[in-house]
């Protein structure tokens, strides 16, 4: 169902073909290695690309151009998918078929997405002062809100401390002062050179010939003066030692955030069997960690655990009292090693599977939901397709749970101790 194109050295179109569906999509997403003293600058593009072109030099012109195209729409897009941040455009459009009177949608839609991306306005050598001063901060606005949810707060600084020798500890944002650092000459340098270097990856989901397609995406970005620097494949988690911190906040609610490390990835034969351990753990509401430590043990007010499949790190996140620390900290270990002794119930087994077959299900229910799978997934380096996920978490026992679980340690924890009652 899928259809991959090298349209240049380091630019690939992959195409999925479908037609049930009145709208297409497409995304273009520029993939670096994410880095700190980049990571402001690449998630700051898509947006002040968005502010104007030459053509459309404002937001109401490039309204009124979308709604000649039929009501298309354009949106940015800043992805963390392991060692790499992916930056870009994505767009949603009426399929041909549904135009009126033969008009045609993809060609012109695709027409205006390459003045977007590569006729921005600029001046003085550099983008338009106005929309990267604008964009700032917006931006910093958006990185401000995050440190505003504490748990969201908490989780962040957990993952920074966990790896900061490793390049997942570094915010899919940027940090503040990196933005309010981001000069407009200097933001348009930076990307005039990763549009020339970096990969670029192009995903279209609709029901337009791939080939047609890939003619029309090669030559919208013809004009780029590609001069490709391949990039290093995923990396595993770089440990640099456990830790444990706690930071006192003026806070009502206190934050426990735990992060254990193991060594499958989603590139383990035994990734299916981690992904069911980790429903069981901690991800839903009928997991041990909800059922036991929020609704029987009433330790928390909110508990749940995540898995990082490219980095092989699980993580546990619970609001709680101040003074349930130690007891909630306790219970989150013993939950797990109940799952390593092998006291999972059959009915946790299939609730957890049925969990994971149910998401990945509705991965074809829409076109955005289809470009999100396959892209994140190949940009991991560990595809697999929805029907063959689906067959190995299937194939999970409660044996190859227990022998996942046996490899989960606790690495680091990070507690953002709330003001006493």
């Amino acid at each position: 169902m899928t259809q991959k194109f090298e349209l240049f050295p380091g630019v690939t179109l992959r195409t999925f073909a479908d037609d049930r569906f009145k709208q297409g999509c497409l995304s273009l997403q520029i993939i670096r290695r994410q880095r700190a003293e980049e990571a402001a600058m690449n998630a700051l593009i898509p947006t002040v690309l968005l502010r104007g072109c030459r053509s459309c030099p404002d937001l109401r012109s490039i309204t009124n151009r979308l709604d000649e195209l039929y009501g298309a729409s354009v949106g940015t897009m800043v992805r963390r998918v392991g060692d790499y941040q992916a930056t870009g455009l994505s767009c949603t459009f009426l399929d041909d078929r549904f135009a009126m009177d033969g008009d045609r949608i993809l060609e012109p839609m695709l027409q205006f997405l390459g003045e977007l991306l590569l006729d921005p306005l600029t001046e003085e050598g550099g983008f338009n002062r106005g929309f990267v001063s604008g964009e700032k901060k917006n931006l910093i606005a958006t990185i401000e809100s995050e440190l505003n949810d504490k748990r969201a707060y908490a989780m962040g600084n957990l993952l920074r401390t966990m790896c900061k020798a490793d390049s997942f500890g570094v915010p899919r944002l940027g940090d503040k002062e990196s933005v309010a650092a981001i000069d407009a000459t200097a933001l348009y340098e930076h990307y005039q050179n990763i549009l020339r270097t970096s990969p670029i990856e192009l995903f279209y989901v609709g029901s337009a010939p791939a080939e047609t397609v890939a003619a029309l995406l090669k030559k919208m970005l013809a004009p780029i003066e590609r001069s490709y620097i391949p990039i290093a494949s995923q990396s595993a988690f770089q440990d640099a030692g456990s830790s444990h911190h706690t930071e006192d906040a003026d806070v009502a609610q206190s934050v426990l955030c735990m992060g254990f490390a193991s060594p499958i990835t989603g590139a383990s034969s035994d990734f299916a069997s981690m992904q069911v351990l980790n429903t069981i753990f901690g991800a839903g509401m009928t997991s041990k960690l909800f059922t036991q430590i929020r609704e029987k043990m009433s330790l928390c007010y909110a508990i749940g655990s995540g898995y990082y499949a490219s980095k092989g790190i699980v993580t546990v996140s619970a609001g709680i009292d101040r003074e349930q620390e130690q007891a909630v900290r306790a219970e989150v270990l013993a939950q797990l090693d109940a799952c390593r002794r092998g006291e999972i119930t059959a009915e946790e087994l299939t609730a957890a599977k049925e969990a994971l077959l149910s998401s990945l299900r509705g991965i074809h229910d829409s076109p955005a939901s289809i470009e999100s799978y396959y892209s994140t997934h190949t940009l991991s380096g560990t595809f697999r397709s929805p029907r063959q996920y689906m067959d190995e978490i299937r194939a999970v026992t409660s044996e190859s749970v227990v022998a996942a679980a046996k490899t989960v340690r606790l690495h680091t924890t990070y507690f953002l101790r709330g003001a006493e009652k």
